[in-house]
């Protein structure tokens, strides 16, 4: 199989980019996306989709920018290796996607803003969440957590690559829910525990497919089943 011996699949300067841009995704840019939305809005309600819009389309093109190659290579290797990508998805979709609704049935101290948040914005910008959801997030933060952070570690330990990309990433989903308005509520990391399932379902998909667009068209597909199950 192609993944016993990884390869790596970004450059050294990629990498080095790379973890500059990520370091400004984790540190800067969510207090950037906060400016954004009170400049948008003023003194009405906060315009959150449009917002976020603007936001992951920066994110976007940044990603394009500094993965040109990676990502270039990675659409080859989907086609090179199609049957070891789709079984990839598949099996990443039903085992993410049935332990992610198991993972909601459990009791939790605080209820995930992400239930309330995401339908209301389908409701008021269809148009603008969808595109957020279904298209500019996977890419980029496929290409951040498992393009480079998993495929860095990989390299060396792969499971010290699954541990910190997996958990890195499911408290990456609800960090920004620790700052309330009333002050920090440490309570909403327990909802990390939510994300393991789909954090691990997207890291086998990089891992086993070989292609950083299978975890992209893996992730469109488990963001669409969380839309659903918060509507239905």
């Amino acid at each position: 199989m192609h993944n016993n011996q990884w390869r790596p699949q970004m450059t050294a300067s990629e990498r080095n980019r790379g973890w500059v841009f990520f370091a400004l995704y984790i540190l800067v840019f969510p207090r950037l996306m906060g400016s954004l939305q009170r400049f948008l809005s003023g003194d009405a309600e906060p315009l959150v989709a449009e917002s976020n819009l603007l936001y992951y389309s920066l994110l976007f093109v940044l990603t394009v920018l500094v993965f040109w190659s990676f990502l270039r290579h990675a659409f080859s290797l989907l086609l090179d290796w199609l049957p070891e990508n789709l079984f990839a998805i598949v099996t990443g979709l039903a085992g993410g996607g049935a332990l992610y609704f198991l993972t909601t049935l459990l009791p939790y101290p605080v209820v995930n803003p992400a239930f309330y948040d995401w339908p209301m914005e389908l409701r008021l910008s269809p148009t603008a969440t969808l595109l957020v959801v279904l298209l500019l997030m996977p890419v980029v933060e496929e290409v951040l957590f498992r393009g480079l952070v998993f495929g860095s570690l990989r390299r060396y330990s792969r499971p010290l690559a699954y541990v910190v990309t997996v958990i890195f990433y499911a408290l990456a989903c609800v960090w920004q829910y620790v700052f309330q308005p009333t002050g920090v509520d440490l309570r909403y990391l327990v909802l990390a525990v939510q994300y393991l399932p789909l954090s691990l379902g997207l890291t086998w998909c990089y891992d086993n497919g070989g292609s950083i667009w299978g975890a992209v068209v893996l992730h469109v597909l488990l963001n669409g089943l969380q839309l659903l199950l918060m509507i239905y």
